[in-house]
């Protein structure tokens, strides 16, 4: 069974490990069979394309980023505006929501 992902759409994270070390970016999609995800502005990679009239295509090298692996990342709390560990509890009214192990709040909307 594969561990679960505690990084979800639309998450701040900080880039921990690789050539993109420090940066910051919202996670725009997440592969959770692959335990990766796609942070805007970080691991971008240069890709030659040939020009396609049909489709409307210009040819040249474009820059897109790729996936990146959740263990290089660290998810940011934005109530201490911190990177942080993520831990899970349940409320009184029974839902389970994520937490920052380092202020306690809680990450969930």
């Amino acid at each position: 069974m594969a561990n679960a992902i505690k990084i979800k759409k639309n998450d701040m994270v900080l880039v921990i490990a690789g050539k993109d070390k420090g940066k910051k970016g919202k996670v725009l999609r997440v592969f959770p069979d692959i335990n990766k995800v796609i942070v805007e502005k970080v691991n971008f990679i240069m890709r030659h394309t040939r020009a396609n009239p049909s489709k409307n295509q210009k040819g040249g090298i474009l820059q897109r980023e790729t996936p990146i692996h959740i263990s290089n990342l660290m998810l940011i709390c934005h109530e201490c505006n911190q990177p942080a560990r993520v831990g899970h509890t349940r409320l009184e009214d029974g839902r389970k929501v994520r937490i920052c192990r380092r202020c306690e709040g809680i990450l969930d909307k």
